[in-house]
């Protein structure tokens, strides 16, 4: 087994552990998905991230995934990156998803996808740490 990124993946300098665990990786539940109203490719999501109000955070995932078909899917976010207004829109966060290479046919043979939530497989309370 060799250390070497998938064909045209991108490969980013070596960090060390005390700079990885400065990453607040949250389980978090999707409430809510709709339109971004400002923005074409980004869709406002709403999380239930174990606190008591929740937060918003925006993605770029409008060409992959249907607003209707997050709601209840349970993803991994980075609970601590530095909110941001985005198009008008407070954003309280990020959703980890992988990129693929379009240029490369899928393992069960489809289309080749290009973006693909970290989802969970099976439940866990909203607020959980990831490490």
């Amino acid at each position: 087994m060799t250390n070497e990124p998938a064909a045209g993946a991108v490969v980013k300098p070596e960090i060390s552990f005390e700079e990885f665990t400065r990453l607040d990786l949250r389980v978090a539940t999707i409430d809510k998905a709709e339109l971004h109203p400002n923005a074409d490719r980004l869709l406002k999501i709403h999380l239930d991230d174990g606190s008591e109000a929740g937060r918003q955070v925006c993605a770029g995932i409008k060409a992959w995934y249907e607003p209707q078909e997050l709601v209840g899917k349970q993803v991994v976010i980075v609970a601590n990156l530095q909110p941001r207004t985005i198009r008008g829109e407070l954003s309280q966060g990020m959703i980890l998803a992988a990129t693929c290479d379009p240029t490369t046919e899928a393992p069960d043979g489809e289309a080749a996808c290009n973006v693909v939530l970290l989802t969970l497989d099976r439940p866990v309370t909203p607020g959980s740490s990831v490490s």
